[in-house]
């Protein structure tokens, strides 16, 4: 290999698989050549880097096509006792130097990456010695002085400190929420419990998160032990549940729980409790394997091909005195962290554990993973009985705006915290138009259970919002019911309602109560929220129905156009097309051209001479007015002519249907505490203030309405900041190999 030849990245798989690592493997390859490196896929793992010879292959751009859907790792994982000796390691060292290698992409867990650090920092030696044993030459030695890496986190426990998710976790957790809505619909049906044991041997990460997406009675974590007699608190928070009407009681355990004085707990021990205290009849669900199979979700996808990415980015422009870096996300944003500052942090946890200091596991665990312990605490312990003040507060709930799944979840955790606090909640039917019509009812504990698994929104929605001449209609519901504190659940309409009421208070006094907006919308269009409720749930909506696109079209030639929905934002659109595998991506932010179409035809064109099966343009609905989805469509067949043939598929109203995903669950149940908490907080100050509230860098932010004027663009209806604009090149990277070198033969 010359001077000249480009940079060698080699990627691995290793430990135990994990849904997304096939995305960030494509990711890998396909950023590489997109730079102009050569990659070389490294089968069985760390096994495979010892045996060398075909285990380690040059990979081209259609090696790693249609793998974004498949779980697991088409590249393979193994042990490797091996590679845990130096003679292994030198063996490996050889098979790299043998390809030119010496950049490394590792995706596994901590054990993986520690390993990982262990075969870079012992590099030198490694190659000193092949050179004193004549197997390799002093040019060969001079050219590999050092081994960069980068590491990624596969690994469904969500275990890694450093990184807010990790590869796989996800989509585990969207298998745990299928299983437990399953569960629930037919214990429900016999009036039974059920204890659900999910993975999690040092972490309880999934079993709280699907507690709390899952609506559960009781959960126990690695983490955060009961306290001692904790097997009478749960069975009594289970029997208030059924006096209240619940059918059916849910316990998730952690595989790793343990009590307060380190003693395991079972599930068979939790049923043994449930049914000799409670009389009940109790089953156990262990669901093992199933949680790492299966498709990867949306979310998974688009992560993974980030990090990815990032991580050749990283590993290209590293130097022999670079520090191995993780890569992470933080805050919907990539970070960078040391490699073995993350482990280390990692495995203390672990370690806090054993020594049954859980105060500092919690902390190490992070702020978010503490709040969410203590919301789902709070929704578990909320009694369905609470005695109410003699002139209750009355704090009224309204959705306005388009549907989005994760409304209903967003109201329970409402009603019950509110409830919980003293407070009497009103459900207000049929959006605004049901206020003016005295369509309110006080909301119980029981009517709201079951609501966090389902999509739609039983206390209806709509477009249609007050009018001029209908504030004065609203002002008088509010007065005549008595209602005390505003939460207004919706999009764009629902925050253009809000600020109208909030500009009119000087006409009306009625307006002079606290109210607050939370983020709900497929679109995610509104200001203050980096996400909003909803549109997790429709780029999975998204994802599956690109992924029977894709199936249907492999049976002949053809380009297909899908056009998402988000009205003038291209949310959707672009972060579908990072999860689904789209070669091309259509935003109203960035407009279209008749230059864009001729260059988009020119590839397509190419690409099908040179064998293409499919070719996937997403188009944003508002992309442009007069080059519409019909006219692109019309454009590229008269382009392609006999070469392919072309499809366009409107995805409309079935990225607004459908239960709620897991992420959405939870975040409806986060800000929906967050705003009760507010309009609470409001009302026992004396004060009137009008809010929206959204997840800003992973907090929970919320800003005053008069600010609302200066964050938005009133004409496109989105915000003037959108933190995903800036994951643009990762599709074009994904999509076009121009400047690409291909592998070239091992030396």
């Amino acid at each position: 290999m010359t001077s000249n030849s480009p940079k060698r990245i080699g990627v691995l798989t290793s430990g135990g698989d994990a849904q997304g690592m096939n995305a960030a493997v494509r990711a890998v390859v396909r950023t590489g050549l997109h730079m102009g490196a050569a990659v070389y896929a490294v089968y069985e793992g760390y096994q495979g880097m010892v045996d060398g010879g075909d285990r380690i292959r040059p990979q081209s751009w259609d090696d790693v096509g249609s793998i974004l859907h498949r779980g697991g790792t088409i590249i393979g994982t193994a042990r490797c006792a091996a590679f845990r000796e130096r003679a292994g390691r030198r063996r490996a060292a050889l098979n790299l130097i043998r390809h030119g290698i010496d950049r490394l992409v590792i995706i596994g867990g901590d054990g993986s990456l520690s390993g990982a650090d262990e075969f870079r920092r012992e590099w030198p030696d490694l190659v000193a010695e092949l050179h004193q044993n004549d197997e390799i030459d002093e040019q060969t030695a001079q050219r590999h002085p050092a081994l960069m890496i980068a590491g990624l986190v596969g690994s469904i426990d969500n275990d890694m400190v450093g990184t807010d998710m990790t590869i796989g976790a996800d989509s585990a957790l969207h298998r745990i929420i299928e299983a437990i809505d399953a569960i629930a619909s037919t214990a429900a049906s016999h009036q039974r419990s059920f204890v659900v044991e999910v993975m999690g041997r040092h972490c309880g990460y999934l079993a709280l998160m699907s507690a709390i997406a899952g609506g559960t009675d009781y959960v126990l974590i690695p983490e955060n032990p009961p306290s001692e007699g904790w097997e009478e608190r749960m069975c009594e928070l289970l029997r208030n549940g059924r006096a209240a009407g619940r059918r059916d009681s849910i316990v998730v355990v952690a595989e790793g729980a343990h009590d307060r004085a380190g003693h395991p707990i079972s599930c068979d021990y939790v049923r043994q409790v449930l049914e000799e205290r409670l009389g009940e009849d109790t089953r156990v669900t262990i669901l093992g394997h199933v949680q790492r199979g299966g498709t990867p979700s949306a979310f998974d996808r688009w992560m993974s091909t980030l990090l990815g990415y990032t991580a050749v980015e990283e590993v290209l422009s590293a130097t022999p005195d670079t520090e191995p870096q993780l890569i992470g996300i933080r805050y919907n944003r990539i970070r960078r962290v040391p490699l073995m500052q993350c482990v280390e942090l990692t495995r203390a946890v672990a370690r806090m554990i054993a020594e049954q200091n859980y105060a500092k596991a919690m902390e190490l665990r992070g702020g978010s993973f503490t709040e969410m312990f203590e919301i789902f605490k709070a929704m578990a312990e909320a009694s369905p009985s609470v005695t109410p003040p003699t002139r209750p507060r009355r704090l009224a709930i309204i959705h306005a705006g388009g549907l989005a799944p994760g409304m209903n979840p967003a109201v329970r955790a409402a009603v019950r915290f509110g409830l919980d606090r003293g407070y009497t909640l009103l459900g207000v039917r049929g959006s605004f138009e049901g206020l003016i019509a005295g369509r309110i009812e006080e909301l119980t504990w029981g009517d709201v259970e079951g609501w966090t698994a389902l999509g739609g929104s039983e206390l209806g929605t709509s477009r249609n919002i007050p009018t001029v001449e209908q504030l004065y209609a609203v002002a008088r519901a509010i007065e005549n019911h008595r209602i005390d504190g505003l939460l207004i659940i919706g999009g764009w309409m629902a925050y253009k309602a809000a600020h109208t009421l909030y500009s009119e208070r000087d006409r009306y006094p009625a307006f002079k109560i606290p109210m607050i907006c939370l983020p709900a919308t497929i679109d995610n269009n509104v200001p203050g929220s980096e996400l909003s409720i909803g549109a997790d749930t429709a780029i999975n909506a998204i994802v599956e129905a690109l992924d029977r696109i894709k199936q249907s079209a492999m049976a002949a030639r053809r380009c297909f156009v899908v056009e998402t929905m988000g009205r003038y934002c291209g949310y959707l659109a672009l972060m579908s097309g990072l999860a689904g595998g789209a070669e091309r991506v259509y935003l109203h932010e960035e407009g279209v051209t008749l230059k864009d179409l001729q260059a988009e035809v020119e590839h397509m064109v190419e690409s099908f001479h040179d064998g293409r099966r499919l070719y996937l343009t997403i188009r944003n609905e508002r992309a442009n007015p007069h080059y519409t989805t019909d006219f692109m469509c019309a454009l590229f067949e008269e382009e392609g002519r006999d070469l392919f043939d072309v499809r366009n598929a409107v995805l409309g109203h079935i990225q607004q249907g459908g239960n709620p995903s897991p992420y959405d669950r939870i975040l409806a149940t986060r800000l929906a505490a967050h705003c009760i908490n507010f309009l609470i907080e409001q009302l026992e100050r004396g004060t009137t203030e009008g809010a929206f509230i959204g997840l800003v860098e992973g907090k929970v932010t919320v800003f005053p309405l008069s600010r609302m004027a200066e964050m938005v663009d009133w004409t496109y209806r989105r915000p003037k900041e959108q933190w995903w604009l800036e994951l643009r090149p990762v599709v074009t990277a994904m999509a076009q190999s121009r400047g690409a070198a291909e592998a070239p033969g091992a030396t």
